[in-house]
């Protein structure tokens, strides 16, 4: 049974991103929630994060590189049988070896976290923590926190892991308005505000922390509630407009974009009357 559209009634990190990147994209992956196919890299990543959720199940001396590793192929499984459509990254891989190889990759990015964190040290109070909070405007903020640590004094610390590479500081922007996007969670639900931000590059072995105060907080909530409003004006008239960038290459909705001759589907969700709406075919009307 399908479910009729809606408008979006809440923001993640991931979702603003989108919006932030391009607004089309937003509202191909929110409001008409095209499929999109699975990519290699994204579900290495997934893999990767849930060995190292699942790695403090065990007492903190068999936390090691060997143990990890072994985990690697039962998550694998575990993966496969809860989105059995990842196996289509396979499929034309019938002596398995694109699939070894990726695992392998895997591996590299599990065993470098040992380099950069001791996880016999660790005992995180929350992993994979799904956060939620309401703004006085009523915008609802959500996300999911990859671990989140506690000092013997009680101080928090958020720690992020990415599966990619440090960015160089010009584009360290959009990592770190994650990170206090969660803080800001964080802060209004508990009532804390996190002592450190912390980012984990296994891609390229880095570690990248950041220390938040409450303007930081302050400023992301405003960021959120301009966002919020571009998202609400663009929701009731249909006017998304595509962003182009580098990053269009990767897109997999090219076939309904018109900067590549694409038409978008029809709009699903009521216009309002006496702004920009939307044609037959889904198109912004100037």
């Amino acid at each position: 049974m399908t479910t009729s559209p809606r408008p979006p009634s809440s923001l993640s990190p991931s979702r603003a991103s989108d919006f932030m990147q391009c607004p089309l994209l937003y509202r191909f992956r929110v409001i008409d929630k095209l499929p999109e196919k699975p990519s290699a890299a994204a579900t290495r990543g997934t893999l990767v994060h849930a060995v190292l959720e699942r790695l403090f199940d065990v007492p903190a001396a068999e936390r090691t590189a060997p143990q990890a590793r072994a985990l690697i192929p039962r998550q694998w499984d575990r993966l496969l049988e809860s989105r059995p459509e990842l196996g289509a990254l396979f499929e034309d891989d019938p002596e398995g070896e694109r699939l070894a190889q990726w695992l392998r990759e895997a591996e590299q990015l599990v065993e470098r976290w040992f380099t950069l964190e001791d996880p016999t040290r660790l005992e995180p109070v929350e992993r994979e923590l799904f956060v939620e909070t309401e703004l006085e405007s009523g915008l609802r903020l959500r996300g999911v926190i990859d671990r989140v640590d506690v000092a013997p004094t009680g101080e928090v610390r958020i720690v992020d892991y990415k599966t990619g590479k440090a960015p160089r500081a010009e584009y360290s922007e959009g990592a770190l308005f994650q990170m206090v996007f969660y803080a800001l969670v964080v802060r209004r639900w508990k009532g804390v505000l996190p002592r450190r931000l912390q980012l984990v590059y296994l891609g390229s072995g880095d570690v990248v922390t950041y220390d938040p105060v409450e303007a930081d907080l302050r400023r992301v909530e405003r960021k959120l509630l301009a966002l919020w409003d571009a998202i609400r004006r663009a929701t009731e008239t249909g006017d998304w407009r595509p962003r182009p960038t580098k990053l269009c290459g990767w897109c997999d909705h090219q076939a309904f974009c018109p900067e590549f001759g694409g038409t978008p589907p029809v709009y699903p969700l009521s216009v309002r009357g006496g702004g920009s709406g939307q044609n037959e075919a889904g198109q912004a009307i100037p």
